[in-house]
């Protein structure tokens, strides 16, 4: 165990903790003696191993050739301590572990893994065969967990207990020969990372039966420019970076979707990231519907750290603007504190990266992507950057006007606030005298088949759910009271869970904020802005005292300011059809009075 404790400390740059230790103790010394008795001591064991570009880790993955075939054989293990466990009522892959809460079946769980390795390094091809899984739950008997037997089984995902350790053991010896397995623990340490083809495969096929992935004018125009650029990447075997930017609703995301199908079609690999939590949930559930596999190609900007140079063919990265200085976090481990830019290590990445921006849309200080930003981390290194304008505008009706009128107001162009005139096209702003006349006019809207949201300033405090059920209505303005959205990722109380506000129908009974409508769209939309940015004679004042967001309080004043007018620029241009203001602030509320003749 002091062996395994110093390699633990030495590749996660952290000590490991006692509990885990005494984790090891119990199981890893009773699957030694299996090893043993199987007579298959040869066979390399790699504990906790860390699947490629997630954070998650297999207990043991036994390295070794296979007796038959005499090919390279991968048995993922799961070492469970449980002595109690049942399923979940209606469910057969969650499962009520005693006195611990609800856990993933082992099975599925190991299932899991073992597709994903599949999906991702390179060395096993995608060839499943190569690869077995067992949940081994060595304290149990067959009673004590007599539910968990009701999930299928298969080759990648079995399950013995204490009480079938016989049978365990003829497992192993069935996936496993006595000859060495060192060389192919070492080609599965050292393989290359990137999606299967048949991964890949998958996801052309699931992407491109969307019909919502239409694209319009120079969008056609945008996504034709990079699929030459990987094309002619690929040609001349060069790299190139790519940045798209556009404002609200310009179809960035349908691009960047679009894009990762072709390539799929192609047989090239790609993958998509993006820095919003909520954004790639969101997407993850959209894009892998049918085929919950897609769903791995969705990432997040701060899972390259350690990726390959050139690993991929091309790396779409969605919402750029939300990068951020570094990927280290007070989690990283110590040996990938490289000091690195975020920038940098997507561009090192792939022989094609793609950044898809709007650079509004920064809200946090420590965000940083830019054009400027991303070309001088590719100048850096000697290369060019090919910048994409995306002039159409898809969101709030395509109303160009109505987002010039947005950036006017709030001082982030040029002429200071105008009166709003309308357009050519029929997008609808309206000004509220509160909120209860805005969410009233919304809810006609859902009743006549659209989609609304109120989303507002962060300047309430936000409570935890209640527990059992319910979310405190922290967001007071006179007698009118609601929730924020649900800060836990899964449903409470009939709250959808915080990356689905603005996609499930339910969002509607909560306020958003900025981190959960960020990047997404709705047909009609309410924004509160609050006491955080005021009007005040001639010009905005920005108020980080009358904030509740703590993360962008810590930076300057001027950070702060850009930051908060960022975040009400997004929310104001989340309505495709139509939007709703209103201001908490009396001097702000008239300015807009004498802007906005419509009422709600």
């Amino acid at each position: 165990m002091p062996v395994l404790s110093e390699q633990f400390r030495h590749r996660l740059g952290r000590s490991v903790a006692p509990a885990e230790v005494r984790s090891w103790e119990r199981s890893l010394q009773v699957l030694s003696a299996d090893l043993v008795e199987a007579r298959l001591e040869k066979v390399e064991a790699l504990v906790e191993y860390q699947l490629p570009l997630t954070s998650k880790r297999a207990d043991v993955i036994l390295c070794g050739t296979h007796p038959r075939t005499g090919e390279s054989s991968y048995v993922v293990i799961e070492l469970k301590q449980w002595s109690r466990a049942h399923l979940l009522e209606d469910s057969d892959t969650i499962v009520q572990l005693d006195g611990a809460g609800e856990r993933l079946h082992p099975v599925e769980q190991v299932r899991r893994y073992c597709t994903y390795i599949s999906d991702f390094v390179a060395s096993v091809g995608g060839d499943v065969d190569h690869l077995s899984g067992a949940a081994y739950l060595h304290n149990a008997t067959d009673l004590d967990v007599s539910d968990l037997w009701e999930l299928r089984e298969d080759e990648q995902g079995r399950l013995f207990t204490g009480q079938r350790r016989g049978e365990f053991l003829e497992f192993l010896q069935t996936k496993l020969s006595d000859a060495p397995g060192v060389s192919v623990a070492d080609d599965l340490l050292s393989s290359a990372i990137r999606p299967s083809k048949q991964l890949m495969a998958l996801a052309a096929d699931e992407v491109q039966r969307r019909e919502q992935f239409v694209l319009l004018d120079e969008q056609q125009v945008a996504y034709s420019l990079v699929i030459r650029a990987v094309e002619r990447a690929h040609r001349l075997n060069a790299k190139e970076v790519l940045v798209i930017s556009g404002g609200p609703g310009s179809g960035k995301s349908v691009i960047a979707l679009s894009v990762l199908g072709e390539l799929s079609r192609r047989g090239m690999t790609a993958l998509h990231a993006t820095g919003s939590s909520a954004f790639t949930q969101t997407l993850r559930r959209v894009a892998g519907a049918r085929a919950p596999r897609v769903r791995s190609l969705f990432k997040y900007f701060n899972q390259f750290i350690t990726a390959q140079p050139n690993g991929i063919d091309v790396l779409i990265c969605d919402e750029a603007h939300r990068l951020r200085e570094t990927s280290a976090n007070r989690y990283t481990k110590a040996t990938e504190r490289t000091g690195k830019l975020q920038v940098t290590e997507l561009i090192d990445a792939a022989r094609v990266p793609v950044f898809l921006l709007d650079e509004h849309q920064v809200v946090r200080p420590g965000e940083i992507g830019t054009v400027d930003d991303i070309r001088d981390a590719a100048r850096a290194q000697g290369l060019e950057t090919r910048v994409i304008s995306l002039d159409g505008q898809f969101r709030c009706g395509g109303s160009r006007a109505y987002e010039q009128w947005v950036l006017r107001l709030l001082g982030l162009e040029s002429g200071g606030p105008t009166a709003w005139e309308g357009d050519e096209t029929t997008f609808d702003l309206r000004l509220a005298d509160a909120p209860s006349p805005m969410e009233d006019h919304l809810r006609e809207m859902l009743g006549e088949g659209y989609g609304a949201r109120i989303a507002a300033g962060y300047c309430w405090e936000w409570s935890d759910p209640i527990k059992g059920g319910g979310l405190v209505p922290d967001v007071k303005i006179g007698d009118w009271h609601r929730p924020w959205n649900n800060r836990k990722p899964t449903s409470h109380g009939g709250a959808p869970g915080t990356p689905f506000w603005a996609t499930d129908p339910a969002g509607f009974e909560q306020v958003g904020c900025i981190y959960t409508a960020q990047g997404f769209e709705y047909d009609y939309s309410g924004v509160i802005l609050g006491p955080d940015l005021v009007w005040r004679g001639d010009h905005w004042v920005a108020q980080p005292d009358r904030s509740r967001d703590t993360a962008v309080k810590r930076g300057s004043y001027e950070e702060f300011d850009r930051a908060v007018r960022n975040a009400y620029k997004v929310l104001l241009t989340r309505g495709m059809r139509g939007t709703i203001v209103y201001s908490t602030d009396p001097e702000t509320q008239a300015l807009l009075e004498s802007l906005i003749p419509e009422r709600a």
